[in-house]
């Protein structure tokens, strides 16, 4: 390669590689975090979900689970929608 061609591609390589370790591989280990920790959930967990809900899970599906959020009041709600792990987060 030529110097000149070095000049003209070698910012939008710094670029690219600022891109990929800035944005797109920390983005990427939240992704394998979040999904191992739906992936991780059981009966008895203790969760939150995106609009902020606390229950314990009663029954796990493939897409869906159920959460006991009172005495005698268990909602159906989407697996992806779990926030995050109560019960993990207590234990670490």
């Amino acid at each position: 390669m030529s110097p000149e061609a070095l000049g003209t591609w070698g910012p939008i390589v710094v670029m690219i590689a600022i891109f990929y370790f800035l944005l797109y591989r920390p983005q990427k280990k939240q992704q394998n975090r979040r999904r191992a920790m739906l992936d991780n959930l059981k009966k008895g967990d203790q969760v939150i979900t995106i609009g902020g809900i606390y229950g314990t899970i009663v029954e796990l599906g493939d897409t869906s689970l159920k959460l006991k959020i009172a005495d005698g009041v268990i909602i159906e709600v989407v697996r992806s929608s779990v926030n995050a792990n109560v019960t993990q987060q207590e234990a670490a």
